[in-house]
């Protein structure tokens, strides 16, 4: 019946007494507040500093951005129910965050092969930065990241809506992720199943190859200057960078290799893995750029 057919689905929770998952939830909320925290706080230093209206800091704001957006569209929820015990999402709901999760996260990998790529000219071809990087490409940039997250993931909710739910209705993470989600029809999943490993190769795993082939350019290019403080101080603007890269691509690879080989662990490794991936990024970031740029440093401690 249609009850079956679009079930509520039941988010999962860490186990545990009721004590230890309040301090679970304080836990989550203070990462939630340190991450809108950070990220809005750079979001405005770059608006209100004239200086910081360049390409990278620009990018860097497409990023807190996203990491806004992508905690925002979990973490209310996730403490929702462990402070409320409302742990049921409804389908519509849970397909729209399902696509939200993908979507974004494509817009984030696209923004970092960017700014690798910024970093690239930048160090490579200096002359031609300012002519190639103008705040009009890379507001073109930001505009082709969001249609490419869209035309990509907008089908995984799609394949799934036609599908029987007529199982178990329990998700392993606290949040609607596809595989989750798709494990849990009973029907043949085989399209959605390809279309959607087919889709982070294409997005994630290309840009990920596309970000090392920059780096290794800029290897190349930092090897060939004759004094080591000249590479340091070259290769050191790449820091903060390959930092954020590592916080993005790092739980995302861990999140997929439980999904893959981990069915026989601890609900406990799912949901760690899921908030981590969630959560690491929006936090890290800005703390990232914050320590690593002095002009966002100046401007963040004039405004307080």
């Amino acid at each position: 019946n249609s009850s079956e057919l679009r079930p509520a689905f039941v988010l999962a929770a860490l186990p545990g007494p009721e004590g230890a998952q309040c301090w679970v939830a304080a836990l989550l909320c203070g990462a939630y507040v340190v991450a809108l925290a950070g990220n809005g706080a750079v979001l405005l230093a770059v608006r209100l500093e004239p200086g910081l209206h360049a390409p990278m800091y620009l990018f860097l704001c497409m990023l807190a951005a996203i990491d806004l957006a992508l905690a925002s569209s979990t973490v209310p929820r996730v403490l929702s129910f462990y402070w409320f015990g409302t742990r049921e999402i409804g389908f519509g709901a849970c397909l729209l965050q399902m696509f939200l999760i993908h979507a974004l996260s494509a817009v984030e990998s696209t923004v970092l092969l960017a700014m690798a790529v910024d970093r690239y000219v930048a160090i490579c071809h200096p002359l031609r930065h300012a002519a190639v990087l103008t705040n009009a490409a890379t507001a073109r940039i930001g505009l082709a990241a969001v249609a490419r997250g869209v035309l990509f993931f907008l089908p995984l909710p799609l394949l799934l809506l036609p599908l029987p739910f007529c199982g178990s209705r329990a998700l392993s993470h606290s949040f609607c992720l596809h595989q989750d989600v798709m494990n849990l029809a009973c029907a043949n999943t085989t399209p959605s199943l390809v279309y959607g490993l087919t889709a982070i190769l294409l997005v994630m795993g290309l840009d990920a190859v596309l970000i090392c082939l920059s780096y290794l350019l800029i290897l190349k290019a930092v090897l060939r200057l004759a004094a080591w403080k000249e590479r340091l101080k070259v290769f050191s603007t790449c820091i903060a960078h390959i930092c954020v890269v590592l916080a993005f691509y790092v739980p995302l690879i861990g999140l997929s290799v439980v999904h893959r080989f981990g069915r026989d662990l601890a609900p406990l490794v799912h949901i760690t893995m899921g908030n981590i991936y969630i959560l690491v990024p929006a936090v890290l970031n800005p703390i990232i750029y914050g320590v690593r740029t002095k002009q966002i440093q100046r401007t963040i401690l004039s405004l307080i």
